[in-house]
């Protein structure tokens, strides 16, 4: 994921699916529904991929469903300085549009330079192609216009002196879309 313009400062989104959940039942309310096993040890390697990468975030903006919050904490135990990440759960992101997101983005701080939401599809992925612009990888941008899977995340970036106010259609290069194995 270097790029030339690494030197350059610059402001980062990460979207991210949840991990894996339990399969709805009939008797469970969809944003009660917890995480799988798979999706436990899918979260905790989310953390570990975004650590590596550099992603740690800043602020960490956080669907209130209970298998969003726990992808949330699994994958926060492996953030170097979690401690110091600003987290919002916010009920907005369950059954969030692409709008609903960028209302949340307009509101981040300006000091806030790496940005994670976890949240749902289509969501997740309807957000980052809208937020494609030119130049963003084409692989990525082809896995984001058809969905993600689980523990999916997409990275989007722009210069630092563009304000979270800013983000709208074609605002962003999309670099990346991962998933840890």
């Amino acid at each position: 994921m270097a790029h030339p313009e690494d030197a350059v400062p610059r402001r980062r989104l990460v979207l991210l699916r949840h991990a894996k959940a339990e399969p709805g039942r009939g008797v469970v309310v969809d944003d009660r529904r917890p995480l799988a096993l798979n999706g436990r040890k899918q979260a905790g390697r989310v953390g570990m991929a975004l650590t590596a990468a550099g992603l740690v975030p800043d602020l960490a903006l956080v669907s209130s469903a209970l298998r969003t919050r726990q992808t949330w904490d699994l994958a926060s135990a492996h953030l170097d300085g979690a401690s110091g990440i600003e987290l919002q759960v916010r009920d907005e992101l369950y059954e969030a549009s692409v709008g609903d997101v960028l209302d949340l983005l307009r509101e981040v701080p300006p000091a806030m330079g790496t940005v994670l939401v976890i949240g749902h599809e289509p969501t997740m992925a309807a957000t980052a192609s809208y937020l494609a612009a030119e130049g963003s990888d084409d692989a990525a941008l082809a896995q984001v216009r058809v969905g993600v899977p689980t523990a999916t995340y997409s990275v989007l970036e722009t210069a630092a002196d563009r304000p979270w106010s800013d983000w709208g259609r074609a605002a962003a290069r999309l670099v990346h879309v991962g998933r840890p194995s």
